[in-house]
């Protein structure tokens, strides 16, 4: 039995139409077992994962197949009663979809929905983000603090996300923002620590971000080497350069080039602790969690199964 789990309001509001009149026909066609449940307001997605995999029995095994985007598994995630149980399915409809892109899953629904029915479940990492009121969250591409998270902070409220997504465009939305953002940052003292290796200390700090896929914000490859299945977090840092250095490393980050430029750090590790002198945006997944002057990461191993 396919447990599926739609957000109606992805893809700029076309993630119902998706479902009924592409997915929901192909899975008729192919005579499968399946429950549909949609979400409403926001955190409902969560609720609902949360009931699906809760009345699972003892070791009994849930296919969850998630429609949406970066941010719909995001929430999806925080409602796992028990990860190891789950085996997950994906047919990506959001802006970014940067999961879908690192794995290979096509965006056509129709392929995607081919890969969650005919493809091999493999294990994939998590991510774990701690804060310091205790409360974790799970992700499952990047957690980042600083410039990154204020950008997927803006670009949440943006009104030309709508528009450019329905023209295909949905990532120019990230760079347009991301530029604006470059040039109001604020950027304090940071110091970022991976267990077992020297403490990077930044005075001007523009963001770092704990990456278990390889993209992020649309299509950036921010850790360009990421491998969600080493079990280690790769760590992108960024501080200490002037802004128009930085303006001319974003758009390199696309080809995973920045790291040519001085001020741009990489790191790998199981843990990173990123300690700013002020509170910072963070997000994970693209979500925005809120500001924070401390934020602990983590990745889990083989904490999921995913349907390729």
């Amino acid at each position: 039995m396919y447990q599926f789990v739609v957000n109606p309001a992805s893809r700029s509001g076309r993630g119902r139409r998706l479902w009924d009149e592409v997915v929901e026909p192909a899975l008729q066609a192919e005579h499968a077992a399946y429950r549909v449940r949609f979400s409403g307001a926001a955190g409902e997605i969560s609720r609902i994962v949360g009931e699906i995999t809760e009345s699972a029995g003892p070791g009994e095994a849930v296919t969850l197949v998630i429609l949406g985007g970066d941010g719909t598994v995001d929430e999806a995630l925080q409602g796992l009663a028990d990860p190891a149980a789950v085996t997950l399915g994906y047919i990506p409809t959001g802006s970014s979809n940067d999961l879908a892109r690192d794995l290979g899953i096509p965006k056509d629904p129709r392929e995607a929905l081919g890969r969650v029915l005919h493809g091999e479940a493999r294990p994939m990492d998590m991510g774990v983000a701690r804060f310091p009121d205790g409360r974790e969250h799970r992700f499952a591409v990047s957690c980042g603090m600083g410039f990154d998270a204020a950008v997927c902070e803006s670009v949440l409220s943006s009104r030309a996300k709508g528009f450019l997504n329905r023209l295909g465009m949905g990532k120019l939305t990230y760079l347009a923002v991301a530029l604006r953002e470059l040039l109001t940052a604020n950027m304090p003292s940071c110091q970022v620590i991976v267990a077992g290796q020297p403490p990077l200390m930044l005075k001007h700090f523009l963001f770092a971000a704990g990456m278990v896929h390889r993209y992020e914000g649309g299509g950036f490859r921010f850790c360009p080497e990421a491998d969600d299945r080493d079990g280690l977090l790769d760590i992108c840092a960024v501080g200490d350069l002037p802004r128009l250095a930085v303006l001319l490393a974003l758009p390199t980050a696309f080809f995973g080039k920045h790291f040519l430029f001085p001020g741009v750090h990489f790191r790998r590790g199981e843990t990173v602790t990123i300690t700013a002198s002020q509170p910072l945006c963070v997000h994970a997944d693209g979500e925005v969690l809120g500001p924070f002057d401390t934020l602990t990461l983590e990745c889990r191993r083989e904490a999921l199964k995913i349907l390729l």
